[in-house]
C-alpha cells in the first residue's frame, strides 16, 4: 500500500474523534446528568491512562529482563526508564503550570480601578464556562499526545511492511477515538453558554490531527524511544485531566450515579480496545 493511502487512512482514524464533539453543545441539563457525563468521561480517561502506562512499561520490562540475563545493557534500561519518568513529569507538570499561568494572566487583564476590579476578577476566576473550555483544551492536548503515539504505531507497522496490522490498527484506533471526542466535550455539556462550533473544531483538531502526523513520522522512521516518550507525555497530560475531572465530580455530588458513569466509561474503553485484541494485534 502506498504511503499516501496509509496517511489518508491515518487521518480518517483521527477524524472519528469529531463524532462526539456535538455533545458539547447540549443545552441545560440536570446536575444528575452532568454528574453522570463527567464521570463517564473520567472513566474513559482512566482506561486510557492504564492502557498507555501498560504499553509504556512493556519495553522497559523487556530491557530489564534482557539486562538481567546479560543480553542487554543496563544503560539502555536507564535511558528508557528516565524517558518514561521524565516525559511523564513534563506531561503532568506542564499543564499544572499552564493552568497557573492562565489564572494569573486572567487576574492581570481584569485589574481595573477601585472595588469593581476585585469583583470582576472573582467573576472571571470562577466563571464555569471559561474553566470548562480550558479543561476541554487540556483534555484535547492529552488525547492528542496519545493519538500521536497511536499514529506512530500505524506508521511503524506500515514501515515494517505489516500492512494488515496497520489496517487493523486504523480500524481499532478509529473506533477508539470516537469515544474520546465525548471525553473532550463532557465538561462543556449543560452550560448556558454553548461552545462555538469553531472552538469544538479546534479541540477536535488538537485531539485528532496528531494521529495523522504520528502516522507520517512513524512511516518515515522507527524509533522506540520516541514512541515511549510520547506515551509518557500522553500519560502525564491525561493524569492531570483526571485529577481535574475528579475534583469537578466531587463538587457536583451524586456519588452513586457518578460511580455508574465511571464504570460505563471504563467499559467503553475496554470495548473499543477489544477490537484490536480480537484482531490479533
Amino acid at each position: 500500500m502506498s504511503t499516501a493511502r496509509i496517511l489518508l487512512l491515518g487521518a480518517i482514524a483521527g477524524s472519528t474523534i469529531l463524532i462526539g464533539l456535538p455533545m458539547g453543545r447540549i443545552g441545560r441539563i440536570s446536575m444528575r446528568t452532568k454528574a453522570f457525563l463527567n464521570a463517564t468521561a473520567t472513566g474513559i480517561l482512566i482506561f486510557l491512562l492504564w492502557d498507555i502506562l501498560s504499553h509504556a512499561a512493556e519495553p522497559v520490562e523487556t530491557a530489564v529482563r534482557a539486562a538481567s540475563l546479560h543480553h542487554g545493557s543496563w544503560v539502555h534500561v536507564t535511558i528508557l526508564g528516565t524517558t518514561v519518568v521524565g516525559f511523564l513529569a513534563v506531561g503532568l507538570m506542564s499543564l499544572v503550570y499552564y493552568d497557573h499561568f492562565a489564572i494569573k494572566r486572567s487576574s492581570k487583564t481584569s485589574m481595573g480601578p477601585g472595588a469593581a476590579s476585585v469583583a470582576e476578577f472573582q467573576a472571571r476566576l470562577v466563571d464555569p464556562a471559561a474553566n470548562a473550555r480550558r479543561l476541554a483544551v487540556s483534555i484535547a492536548v492529552g488525547i492528542g499526545l496519545h493519538n500521536f503515539s497511536e499514529g506512530l504505531a500505524i506508521g511503524q507497522s506500515a514501515a515494517k511492511g505489516e500492512i494488515t496490522l496497520a489496517l487493523l490498527l486504523i480500524i481499532g484506533f478509529g473506533a477508539h477515538n470516537a469515544t474520546e471526542g465525548f471525553g473532550i466535550v463532557a465538561p462543556l455539556a449543560g452550560h448556558h453558554e454553548r461552545p462555538a462550533w469553531g472552538f469544538l473544531l479546534m479541540c477536535g483538531l488538537i485531539g485528532g490531527a496528531p494521529t495523522f502526523f504520528g502516522t507520517l513520522v512513524g512511516r518515515s522512521f522507527v524509533n522506540d524511544t520516541v514512541f515511549l516518550a510520547f506515551l509518557a507525555l500522553a500519560a502525564g497530560s491525561i493524569l492531570y485531566v483526571i485529577l481535574e475531572l475528579l475534583h469537578i465530580g466531587r463538587n457536583i455530588g451524586y456519588r452513586e450515579l457518578a460511580a455508574w458513569g465511571l464504570l460505563l466509561g471504563i467499559a467503553l474503553g475496554f470495548a473499543t480496545d477489544f477490537i484490536l485484541v480480537a484482531a490479533g494485534s
